[in-house]
Parts: C-alpha cells; structure tokens; sequence
C-alpha cells in the first residue's frame, strides 16, 4: 500500500466520521446551479511524509503528475498570475477576461524585494539560502500578502512554505524539510495535488542545492469534503490501494529554472479508475 493512500484514506474518514457540519451557516462557495456549498469540516490536520522513503501519490487514483508540476511551475519558476501560462485549466473560473488572476499566486513570487544581499524575489532567497545559509529558521515563503488581497481573484490556499535543512548522523549530505500551510483545502479535488506538487518542489530544490529530500508536512488549517462529495469520497477510500510508484527526476537539471513538467516522472504507477466530472465549488 503507498503510504499516502493509509494518509487519505484516515483523513477522510476522519473528516467523515468527526468533522463539523456547515450546512445553514453563512459560507461563501457555491455550486453551479447557485445552491451553497456546505462541507464537513476539520480543523488543522497534519499530514506528513517521509519523501526519502515514497513518493505521495495516490494510487486509490490518479493524480496527473505533470499536469500538476506544471501548474507548481507556473507559480514558482515561471512566476506567472495568467491562466494563458498554464495548460491545465484548473484556474479559468477565477480568470478576468484576460486571463489574469489578480495579483496572486505567481504574481507575489515575482515581486522582488531588498535583503542585505541584494534584491531578490522569495523564490530566489529560498534558493540562494539553501546553498549559502543552509541552516538558517528563515528560509520560508509566504504569499498571502494582505495589502493586495483585494486585487486577488481568489485568495491563495497553499499560502505558505518553510524550509528546514538538517542532517542524517551516518552522513555528511544535508537533509531538505518542508512545511506546507494551505489555509483551506477541498480534499477530493485537491488533497493529492498539492501533496504531489510540493514534494517535486522538495525533490527539485534539493537536486539543485546537493541536498537529499526528508520530510514533507502539509498543514491545512480548514480540511473539507463538500456535501456534494461525500458519496465520491466514500467510493473512493473504499478501493484497494496499490504499491507506490517510483519518482523519477532528470538528474541533469542543475537549475530550477531549467525544469520542466518532462523533467518529473512516475514509474510503475497503478492506479484505480479516475473520478470524473467532479463538482467544484466556487
């Protein structure tokens, strides 16, 4: 079984059997046909993996592992806030008639700022402290910028990464840690996808600064399964999970901003079927 499928599979029946309902409270999504979108809720769930050992895909089904560095891509390396940049179409909803997004997501990545060393974006710094000051408690992004979030077409949900280096006792190769804080997450649409983006951020940071990858935790302040999921989700966990796939990164890429989605790769990847035509609330 991969180990992210027993994580899935306990944090939605979690969510199932103990989560608080919304249904009558003021909430702000809404289903296409215009009725609200209540959930079941929990507060603050902490999932983590150990990247060293698996990769965190689901095998319950498939999750699309390009299509989802793509849009980690977008964000971190092309810095981008247009959904013209991405090919997925994940973000269309939210898109103004020119395809922009507001100022967020990659348009906070881009904006550089001064430090003692120079001006640099926050991608940047995080790279250039990971080769220069491996050990510092200030290697961290955060994109939830208050001045501009009401120039946001949405505001983020993976909001913010922190970086910690460490090393392993029988070796001299550093260690590359990852906190993710998403504020909110819709489980059946996006659970899996953010884990995998940001464990192939972990995997691509460390080839580039001569780290090996060590935990990734995901932190979700809000983790929910929309009323209209529940029945999906059920289905869902109930299948028999498969073996974990093999994580394949193009060994040759020394340059973040040389990766590409054919860089990244699943090997031995079984999955159950793909649910489709998933509702989104929006």
């Amino acid at each position: 079984m991969s180990y992210a499928d027993k994580v899935f599979i306990d944090m939605c029946r979690d969510i199932i059997d103990n989560g608080v309902s919304t249904e009558g409270e003021k909430v702000r999504p809404k289903w296409e046909d215009g009725s609200f979108a209540y959930t079941l809720k929990k507060f603050c769930v902490v999932n983590r993996y150990d990247l060293s050992k698996e990769f965190p895909a689901l095998t319950l089904r498939r999750t699309g592992i390009k299509s989802c560095v793509d849009e980690l891509l977008w964000i971190w390396q092309r810095k981008s806030n247009n959904v013209h940049d991405l090919k997925p179409h994940i973000w269309d909803s939210w898109a103004d008639e020119d395809g922009s997004i507001g100022k967020a997501y990659g348009y906070q990545m881009s904006v550089k700022h001064q430090y003692k060393e120079g001006m640099m974006d926050q991608v940047d710094r995080v790279i250039y402290d990971l080769k220069n000051n491996p050990y510092s408690r200030r290697i961290m992004t955060n994109i939830y910028v208050h001045q501009d979030l009401h120039e946001m077409n949405l505001y983020p949900c993976a909001y913010s990464m922190t970086f910690n280096v460490t090393k392993k006792n029988d070796s001299d190769k550093l260690v590359l840690n990852g906190i993710l804080n998403q504020r909110s997450q819709d489980v059946l649409a996006a659970n899996n996808w953010n884990v995998c983006q940001y464990a192939v951020l972990m995997h691509m940071l460390a080839q580039v600064c001569d780290m090996q990858v060590g935990e990734f935790v995901h932190v979700i302040a809000d983790a929910h399964i929309y009323d209209r999921h529940i029945a999906l989700v059920e289905e869902l966990i109930s299948r028999e999970p498969l073996p974990a796939p093999t994580f394949w990164l193009n060994p040759k890429v020394k340059d973040f901003y040389e990766f590409t989605p054919d860089d990244v790769r699943l090997d031995n990847y079984e999955t159950g079927p793909q649910i489709k035509n998933i509702p989104i609330a929006v």
